[in-house]
């Protein structure tokens, strides 16, 4: 059990932060804005008072205290538990021995979180229907989380 959650947390970890890198790698290089933490983690903190959907847009709703910081821990919690999904689908001899099929399919699989949980929680719409320019967000979210499952990919071949 202890190497099943030491394994997802490095996994995980090392997903998100690649991920991490991207978006910074996207605003040096384009200029696009970095994926808005605070927010998520204004939409996570706003669960503790019962509101889970902020139809208005969540840039509408009060700060909360430390939003960013749950924002951030939010991020990476939830990149390790993708990891743990991984590793409860393919097992822990999956990191032992990565293939990157498995990564990805999670990777791709959990675009679905982010397109009918949290954004429209925070009242983007069902996968970003509501935003501004739809088809370049949702290219973003895939191409995002195909980054991550590489990212996945790679941390398992540098600890398995």
């Amino acid at each position: 059990m202890f190497e099943f959650i030491f394994l997802a947390m490095l996994i995980g970890a090392g997903g998100t932060a690649l991920l991490d890198l991207w978006a910074q790698l996207l605003k040096r290089v384009f200029g696009l804005p970095t994926p808005p933490w605070h927010l998520v983690g204004r939409w996570f903190g706003g669960m503790r008072n019962g509101q889970f959907v902020h139809h208005r847009g969540i840039g509408n709703s009060p700060e909360i205290p430390n939003e960013s910081k749950i924002g951030w821990t939010m991020h990476y919690v939830i990149g390790i538990v993708f990891a743990a999904a991984l590793l409860l689908i393919w097992g822990v001899q999956w990191a032992h021995h990565p293939t990157f099929f498995p990564a990805l399919i999670v990777g791709l699989v959990t675009v679905a979180a982010g397109w009918y949980i949290l954004q429209p929680g925070m009242g983007v719409g069902v996968a970003c229907n509501k935003a501004p320019n739809p088809n370049v967000a949702r290219m973003q979210n895939i191409v995002g989380h195909v980054v991550f499952a590489i990212g996945m990919y790679w941390t398992a071949l540098l600890v398995g």
